[in-house]
């Protein structure tokens, strides 16, 4: 199957609680290559490349987040084809 690469950001109570470790956890036990960082705007943002079935799992799993979190949005974009730029997971900045 073809490999894409989905842009995601998360609003909420989402910084300062874990949220960019447990987003690397559940991205690397998908399988997924790409990063997390914060923003300035209080926001998560996360670029993720792999299948898309274990896309859509990140994607779910991003509308709950982990324990401390409060998610009140998730925006995301498919931006076609992965780009194979991530060799891994991890957080960015």
């Amino acid at each position: 199957m073809a490999q894409k690469r989905w842009h995601i950001w998360v609003s909420g109570r989402v910084q300062g609680v874990f949220y960019r470790a447990h987003t690397v956890e559940a991205a690397r036990r998908l399988g997924l290559t790409g990063w997390v960082r914060n923003l300035p705007d209080g926001r998560v943002e996360i670029v993720a490349e792999g299948e898309e079935k274990a896309l859509q799992a990140l994607l779910d799993w991003c509308r709950q987040g982990p324990p401390l979190a409060r998610v009140t949005e998730v925006v995301w974009r498919d931006e076609g084809p992965a780009t194979g730029e991530s060799h891994a997971f991890g957080v960015r900045g």
